[in-house]
């Protein structure tokens, strides 16, 4: 075997092969403690426009292009547009949705049950709060009720059907049944610092109001109070 693969080149295949690896994968977990490590394979990766994507409230890592690849890659054209991944206008809209529906309410199961765990703990340990993992805490969004509830903005039944199949394969969602799950990227690529004070301050906050998820709902009205009350 090259001499120059070794686990940071062997990790930086991984991801470009299967575009995501688990949290837990033996790699990424050392990685994640193993500085290192991380600087290797940031660097093996930049070599070719790309950078380590990783958030603590998501279960898996992924990679994405480095701003100055992106001109190269894509052009003036692609940069321009909506996306970089060819979704048609409306399945980007869904993508919105869906994010709203899941990781907003994902987001602030994860830092309640932080809280209250560092509740019980001791003093000494109360910095050292553990966060659930995304999976543990992720809800499952009703199909039936999506499509209740925004089928007519989002293209009726066909068009919202296809653009879950497109969302699916892109890794942004997963389906059991009929319902719709989190998938390894949805916490990963969109931004969760920029995207969340313009859905909960916005307009889209009005619109998202009318689902009537047993899950989503109350826990969108929740996280709109909590930013009013700041």
């Amino acid at each position: 075997m090259n001499p120059n693969f070794d686990d940071a080149a062997s990790l930086a295949a991984q991801l470009l092969a299967r575009r995501w690896l688990a949290r837990s994968h033996p790699l990424v977990k050392r990685a994640l403690i193993d500085a290192e490590l991380w600087t290797a394979v940031t660097e093996r990766l930049a070599g070719v426009g790309l950078r380590l994507v990783d958030n603590v409230y998501a279960d898996h890592v992924t990679v994405a292009l480095l701003r100055p690849a992106e001109s190269a890659v894509f052009g003036e054209t692609g940069l321009a547009a909506n996306n970089n991944l060819e979704l048609p206008r409306d399945g980007v809209s869904l993508l919105v949705v869906l994010w709203s529906l899941i990781v907003l309410p994902k987001r602030q199961r994860q830092l309640a049950r932080s809280e209250d765990a560092g509740d019980n703990q001791g003093e000494m340990f109360a910095a050292a709060k553990p966060l659930p993992t995304a999976a543990s805490v992720s809800p499952l969004l009703s199909y039936r009720s999506l499509l209740a509830d925004f089928g007519d903005q989002l293209g009726k039944k066909t068009r919202l059907d296809g653009n879950l199949k497109l969302l699916e394969r892109h890794g942004f969602i997963t389906r059991k049944g009929e319902d719709i799950a989190e998938g390894p990227l949805l916490d990963l690529l969109l931004d969760y610092d920029q995207l969340a004070p313009r859905i909960l301050d916005g307009a889209l906050a009005d619109v998202l109001a009318r689902t009537t998820d047993p899950f989503a709902a109350p826990a969108l009205a929740e996280a709109r109070a909590a930013r009013n009350d700041d």
